[in-house]
């Protein structure tokens, strides 16, 4: 029997409750750390805690890639009466690469939400509220993307247009590799 991404988030979630509760240790923790002085002021105790669910977690993660596991989770994302449901990669998880290609697949869906949910908005780029976005740059901005993610606010509507890795899209680090655009879709031009 090979292991759902339900039942591996489960596991995981358990795993860092028994570590957090003290019932894990891990020895050699304080040499894990190569600063000795930041090793004593956090203490053997939390670093026993931290690094026995990271290694947990590294075991999982081999565990994905072994049985091609899916390190993706669907939520519901509603915004002005409409709602999609959406892949997007768990937290805790690795994405795999079929996970690339779920996302990619989902990203007619999430352009036809994307175009309903924000007929009579404001849309403008993050950074830069000042100057609004015409249709004509959101769909060039869509077309290179690789695939979308939406997430709402109680007033916006965020179109994420990301490319490169999933896992590490949202990190600025990552780029020119990984990254991501983002469109706002607000009532008015101020954010």
């Amino acid at each position: 029997m090979i292991y759902t991404t339900e039942q591996l988030i489960e596991i995981l979630d358990q795993e860092l409750r028994a570590n957090w509760q003290g019932k894990r240790v891990l020895f050699s923790s304080p040499q894990r750390l190569e600063n000795p002085v930041l090793a004593k002021a956090i203490g053997a105790e939390k670093l026993s805690k931290i690094f026995a669910y990271r290694d947990f977690r590294a075991q999982i993660h081999e565990y994905q890639r072994q049985h091609k596991v899916s390190g993706l989770v669907w939520r519901v994302c509603c915004f002005n009466g409409l709602e999609i449901e959406c892949p997007e990669p768990h937290n805790q998880l690795i994405t795999i690469p079929e996970d690339k290609e779920t996302l990619k697949a989902f990203k007619p869906d999430i352009i036809e939400f994307w175009q309903q949910a924000t007929a009579d908005l404001t849309l403008w780029l993050e950074g830069n509220p000042t100057i609004e976005v015409d249709s004509v740059t959101v769909e060039e901005y869509i077309t290179n993307a690789e695939w979308l993610e939406v997430e709402t606010t109680r007033t916006e509507l965020i179109l994420n247009l990301c490319w490169g890795n999933p896992k590490e899209c949202h990190y600025q680090w990552a780029f020119p590799h990984s990254g991501r655009n983002r469109i706002i879709a607000t009532v008015s031009n101020s954010p």
